[in-house]
C-alpha cells in the first residue's frame, strides 16, 4: 500500500520507500538485495584481511584501498532490508539526519580515497625516485585524515540547515535512506540557502577531486606515452586500471543521482529510485571485483584464500 501524508502521522517522523506496487513482491525483492549486501561485506572485508595478512601489500596504495574498502562495508542496506522483510518505513527526524550525515560524509571520505590513490599512481609513474620519500606513512595518515576531517565539516551544517524547517507538503521520502536532496524538497518555505550550500560542497569535494583525478592521470599518460618500450608503456598503464574503473563506478552514479534530483523532476519516479539503488549498491559491489580481477597482487592472493587454483586444478 502506498503512503501518503495526512495530518495524524507524527511530526517528528519521515516514511522510507520501497517500490511502490510491489509491496506484496518485497519478499522476493529482498533476495538480490541480500546477496548484494552480503557480498559487499564479505569481498570488501577480505581485501581488507589480505592488505592485513601480507606485509608486501604494506604500501601506499594498498592502504588508501583499505580505507576504500572500509567505508564500503559501512552500507546503509539494513534500512532497505529492513523495508522489504518487515516494512519498517518509521525513522526518526534525527536518525534520518544521523544517517544523511553519515552517507554525504562517507561518500566524501571515498572521493578523497580514490583521489590519494590517483596521487599515489601519479608519484609511482612520474617521479619514481621520490615515491618512498614523498608517500611516507606519516603523510599517508594525514592525507586520510585530512580527508576524513574535510568530509565531515562540509557535511556537519547539513543536518542544522534541514532543521530549521517545518515540513507541511509531505513526510514521505521517495528513497529507501535519507539524502539531503531529497528531505530539503519537503519543506515549506525557501531552500535556496540549502541548494547554494549544497551545489558549494559537491563544487569543493566531487568537483575539485574529479579534476584533480583527471589531470593526474593526463600526466601520467603524457608520461607514459614519453616511455621507449612498448611493453613498459603497457605495464605502467595496466597499473592504472582498476583504479580508473573503481572512479568511472564511483563518479557516475553520484552524478548521475544529483542531476536527476536537480533536473529529472518529469521523469517516472522508477527511475529516481533505481538510481538511488544503484548508487547506494554499485561502488561498494564492484570495489572487490574490479581491484581481485584487475590488481594482480590482490587477484592472487584472492586465489589463494578461497582455493580458487585448486578447485581449477581437480577439474582438469
Amino acid at each position: 500500500m502506498t503512503i501518503s501524508y495526512n495530518s495524524s502521522l507524527p511530526k517528528a517522523t519521515f516514511f522510507l520507500t520501497g517500490f511502490q506496487g510491489l509491496e506484496d513482491l518485497h519478499g522476493w525483492i529482498s533476495i538480490p538485495f541480500c546477496f548484494i549486501y552480503l557480498t559487499v561485506i564479505v569481498g570488501n572485508l577480505t581485501i581488507l584481511h589480505i592488505i592485513h595478512t601480507y606485509v608486501t601489500l604494506h604500501e601506499p596504495m594498498y592502504y588508501f584501498l583499505a580505507m576504500l574498502a572500509l567505508t564500503f562495508c559501512l552500507s546503509t542496506l539494513p534500512t532497505v532490508l529492513g523495508i522489504f522483510w518487515f516494512d519498517s518505513r518509521e525513522i526518526g527526524i534525527p536518525a534520518c539526519f544521523t544517517q544523511l550525515f553519515f552517507i554525504h560524509t562517507l561518500s566524501l571520505v571515498d572521493s578523497s580515497g580514490l583521489l590519494s590513490m590517483s596521487i599515489d599512481r601519479y608519484v609511482a609513474i612520474c617521479n619514481p625516485l621520490r615515491y618512498s620519500t614523498v608517500l611516507t606513512p606519516t603523510h599517508i595518515v594525514k592525507m586520510g585524515l585530512s580527508s576524513m576531517l574535510r568530509s565531515a565539516l562540509l557535511i556537519l551544517p547539513l543536518p542544522f540547515l534541514l532543521k530549521r524547517f517545518q515540513y507541511c507538503h509531505s513526510h514521505v521520502l521517495s528513497h529507501a535512506y535519507c539524502l539531503h536532496l531529497e528531505i530539503m524538497k519537503l519543506a515549506c518555505s525557501s531552500i535556496i540557502v540549502n541548494h547554494i550550500y549544497g551545489l558549494f560542497v559537491v563544487a569543493c569535494t566531487v568537483g575539485v577531486d574529479s579534476l584533480l583525478i583527471f589531470l593526474s592521470y593526463a600526466l601520467i599518460l603524457r608520461t607514459v606515452l614519453s616511455i621507449a618500450s612498448s611493453q613498459e608503456r603497457l605495464q605502467a598503464l595496466n597499473t592504472c586500471v582498476s583504479h580508473i574503473c573503481a572512479v568511472l563506478l564511483f563518479y557516475i552514479p553520484m552524478i548521475g543521482l544529483s542531476f536527476l534530483h536537480r533536473f529529472g523532476e518529469h521523469l517516472p519516479h522508477t527511475v529516481h529510485l533505481l538510481m538511488s539503488y544503484v548508487y547506494l549498491l554499485v561502488p561498494p559491489l564492484m570495489n572487490p571485483i574490479v581491484y581481485g580481477i584487475k590488481t594482480k597482487q590482490i587477484h592472487i592472493r584472492f586465489a589463494k584464500k578461497f582455493e580458487f587454483v585448486k578447485s581449477l586444478r581437480g577439474f582438469r
